[in-house]
C-alpha cells in the first residue's frame, strides 16, 4: 500500500498494561507509522488513570490520545458496558471534522461496540480484531459477559472485515455468522529485538529447565505440568504467571499448585517466580531448554513467540494459535491436552535427544523472526484493509500533457 492512510485504532482499556491487547495495539501503531508509506496513526483508548495525559507520543507518526469515558481507573466488563455511550460520543466528536481517519480498527468487544456504531454513522471503513471471542474464554473457564456473544456477532456482521488471530478464531467468528470472505487471518507478532538469542539470561543450576510462561495458573494447564515433571526426573519447571512475587504465599491458586507439586514430590524442582515485568521474560527464557505451553483452551497466542524467539523449541497443545505458529517436529512438538504421563515422557525423550533440540531451537528462532516479524505482520494488516478501503479514483490528465504525449506516438501503418 503506497498512499499514506490516516488510521484511528481504538481500545476500551489504556496502552500501559503487559496483556495481550494492550501490547499489540501498541506495537501495531508503531509499526503501521514506520511502513514506507508512513502511515499516521492514532490510537483511541479510554482514560484509566488520573494522570494520563491527552496525547502521548508513541513513536514517529504514531500517537495515544486517551479519551474520557468513565472513572479514570480500571474497570470490568459491565462497568464498561455502561460508559460504551460516552466513548462513542469522545468519537464522534474527534472523526467529524479535520480528525475524520480513512479507517478505524478497533480491538477488543467492547472497544468496538463504540467504533462500530461512529464508523458505521460516518461511512468509514470498520476492521475489528476481537482478540478471544467469548466462546474460547468460556472453553477455558473464564467468566463471560452474559450479553458478550450476541454483542460479539453484531459488531462482526456490522464490520467491513474482522482481523482473527489464528485460524481458530477465524473458525468461531464465522460460526458466530460473519461471512467467511469478510474475515481476515492476520497473526500476532513477536518483538524480535527483545525476544533474541542473545543477551541477559537468569541465574540458572545445571538442571534441564522448563518453563512456563502464563497470566493464569489455574487455567494455564499448569498442574498438568507438575503431574508431568514426574516423568522427568532430571529436570526443573520454572512457572512465571500470577500474583506479584511478594504475594505469592497469600495466593489461593499458587498453594494448591504448591500442595499439588508436594504431594507429587517435585516440589525441590519447581520454581514459582510471580508475574514478571516483560523486560524480564527474555531473561527467563534464554534459561530455558523447552518451554511448555500446555493450557487445553484459549492459549495466549505470543507465548509460543517469544520463547521461539529465543531459540527454545516449544512443546504446546495443539489449540489456538499454537497450531499454526509451532509446527510440529520442526520447532517443538505437539502434546495432547491433560496427559501428563504422555507429555512427560514426551519431554524427557526430547531433551536426550541433543542434536534435534538443537535442530528445533534453530528452526524456532528462524521462524519466529521471519514468519511474525513486526515487519511483516503490518504488512498483512495493511492488506486487509486494503480489502475493504474505497479504490481512489484515477487522477486526471491534464488536456495539454494529454496532446503533447499524443503527438510522440507514431501512426499505425495502413
Amino acid at each position: 500500500m503506497h498512499r499514506k492512510l490516516n488510521i484511528a485504532l481504538v481500545s476500551a482499556s489504556d496502552l500501559d498494561g503487559e496483556h495481550l491487547q494492550p501490547v499489540h495495539v501498541r506495537d501495531l501503531a508503531r509499526s503501521l507509522a514506520r511502513t514506507d508509506a508512513g502511515h499516521q496513526v492514532t490510537v483511541y483508548a479510554r482514560r484509566q488513570a488520573e494522570d494520563a495525559r491527552g496525547r502521548v507520543r508513541l513513536g514517529p507518526g504514531a500517537t495515544l490520545v486517551h479519551l474520557d469515558a468513565g472513572p479514570a481507573r480500571p474497570l470490568s466488563d459491565d462497568e464498561l458496558l455502561g460508559h460504551v455511550r460516552d466513548l462513542a460520543d469522545e468519537l464522534r466528536h474527534r472523526w467529524s471534522g479535520a480528525g475524520r481517519p480513512d479507517l478505524v480498527h478497533a480491538h477488543g468487544w467492547i472497544g468496538g461496540l463504540a467504533a462500530c456504531a461512529v464508523a458505521r454513522e460516518l461511512g468509514i471503513p470498520f476492521a475489528q480484531s476481537y482478540h478471544g471471542v467469548a466462546a474460547a474464554d468460556r472453553r477455558a473457564g473464564r467468566p463471560v459477559h452474559p450479553h458478550r456473544d450476541r454483542l460479539e456477532k453484531a459488531i462482526g456482521r456490522g464490520a467491513d472485515t474482522v482481523i482473527a488471530g489464528h485460524a481458530e478464531e477465524a473458525g468461531s467468528v464465522v460460526r458466530m455468522g460473519v461471512p467467511r470472505p469478510s474475515v481476515a487471518v492476520v497473526p500476532y507478532a513477536v518483538d524480535a529485538e527483545q525476544f533474541a538469542q542473545v543477551g541477559p539470561a537468569m541465574p540458572r543450576g545445571d538442571r534441564d529447565r522448563l518453563v512456563m510462561v502464563c497470566d493464569d495458573l489455574e487455567s494455564g494447564g499448569v498442574a498438568t505440568a507438575l503431574r508431568a515433571l514426574v516423568h522427568v526426573p532430571g529436570a526443573e519447571l520454572a512457572v512465571a504467571g500470577g500474583p506479584a512475587r511478594e504475594d505469592l504465599e497469600n495466593d489461593p491458586v499458587v498453594h494448591r499448585l504448591m500442595m499439588l507439586a508436594k504431594e507429587l514430590h517435585v516440589a525441590d524442582r519447581v520454581i514459582f517466580l510471580g508475574r514478571l515485568p516483560r523486560k524480564s521474560l527474555p531473561k527467563l527464557l534464554r534459561t530455558a531448554s523447552l518451554a511448555l505451553c500446555l493450557t487445553p483452551a484459549h492459549p495466549c497466542p505470543t507465548t509460543p513467540l517469544e520463547a521461539m524467539a529465543c531459540g527454545v523449541p516449544v512443546v504446546a497443545t495443539p489449540v489456538g494459535g499454537n497450531t499454526d505458529e509451532v509446527l510440529d517436529k520442526i520447532t517443538g512438538l505437539h502434546v495432547p491436552a491433560g496427559r501428563p504421563a504422555v507429555i512427560g515422557r514426551t519431554v524427557r525423550r526430547l531433551l536426550g535427544e541433543e542434536t534435534t533440540l538443537h535442530g528445533y531451537s534453530i528452526a524456532a528462532a528462524d521462524r519466529a523472526r521471519s514468519r511474525y516479524s513486526w515487519d511483516r505482520i503490518a504488512a498483512e494488516t495493511l492488506r486487509a484493509y486494503e480489502r475493504i478501503l474505497p479504490v481512489p479514483e484515477p487522477q486526471p490528465v491534464p488536456e495539454d500533457e494529454t496532446e503533447a504525449d499524443a503527438e510522440k506516438v507514431p501512426a499505425l501503418a495502413g
